[in-house]
């Protein structure tokens, strides 16, 4: 095989609802979800190669290598398809770790999209979501790459067309812990289900709000100063960015310009196709 090198987006995704509607005997719980994608993103580069080597040239702080889910996505999709050749992997890091926008996941789900193709593997895109899956329930969505309602621990996926509004990212200085927040005892875990003309009809709960509040105020006070420029303010995952919807351009560049003198804050418009693929068509 002859080198080759491919870089494409990691993009992150933004939960417009979040409900808990029960708890699976596995310990996992039953979730309802709405994911769109925005044009915030990690970006990585992949060079095949023959050595049958995966090479992460980027590290992560914290993040041992063997947990990294780039190399661990990586590895599984050399192993499942008997893959001899190797990668070489470059990431740039722009999603903060532990905001609720799915960074490690994208990352892993790029990174199957990615090899999938430098290594002429020609795997449907379902069955890299059932890989993806056994790294994570956020996995499969990215490699998707449609703005999807969800159910089951997020990996049943139904296609949505949404609005594609502009949005206000405020990433709290904190790091949330998706585990600690499904496993807090606060949690309320048997929420009535709901349907999708419901959400459409303005039902945008988020289950984990309070619990993710209750531990880190901060993220409760970048609520509150969103809502000063939006009456639609959430939380995407389990925190701890918090977003707020708006109308237009030059209403979100305002409410950025003024909370970015005290907060870490990125503006972008929703995407119902994943920046991923946008990049891939256009090769």
């Amino acid at each position: 095989m002859k080198p080759f090198s491919l870089r494409l987006p990691a993009p992150a995704k933004l939960n417009l609802t979040l409900r808990i509607t029960g708890r699976r005997p596995d310990g996992y719980h039953d979730l309802q979800t709405v994911f769109q994608f925005v044009d915030v993103c990690d970006w990585l580069e992949f060079r095949s190669d023959a050595s049958g080597e995966i090479r992460l040239q980027t590290s992560l702080a914290g993040v041992p290598e063997e947990q990294n889910l780039i190399v661990r996505a990586a590895r599984l999709l050399k192993e499942y398809a008997g893959v001899a050749a190797g990668a070489d992997i470059i990431l740039e890091k722009n999603l903060p770790l532990g905001g609720g926008l799915g960074g490690g996941s994208s990352d892993a789900a790029t990174t199957l999209v990615a090899l999938n193709h430098l290594w002429e593997l020609g795997l449907d895109r379902y069955t890299l979501m059932n890989l993806g899956l056994r790294l994570g329930a956020d996995v499969p969505i990215f490699v998707f790459g449609r703005s999807a309602w969800a159910e089951g621990v997020g990996e049943r996926l139904q296609i949505v067309e949404l609005p594609e509004p502009w949005y206000v990212i405020v990433v709290p200085p904190c790091h949330v812990s998706t585990a600690e927040i499904f496993s807090a005892p606060d949690l309320t875990r048997d929420n009535d289900p709901i349907t999708i003309t419901d959400f459409l009809a303005g039902s945008h709960d988020n289950h984990c709000l309070d619990a993710v509040v209750r531990r880190y105020p901060v993220v409760g006070e970048a609520m509150r100063e969103l809502e000063k420029y939006s009456r639609d303010v959430r939380l995407t995952g389990t925190g701890a960015c918090v977003y707020s919807v708006h109308g237009s351009e030059d209403e979100a560049r305002t409410a950025c310009d003024d909370l970015s003198r005290d907060w870490v804050v990125l503006v972008t418009p929703g995407r119902n196709l994943s920046p991923l693929y946008e990049a891939l068509n256009e090769r």
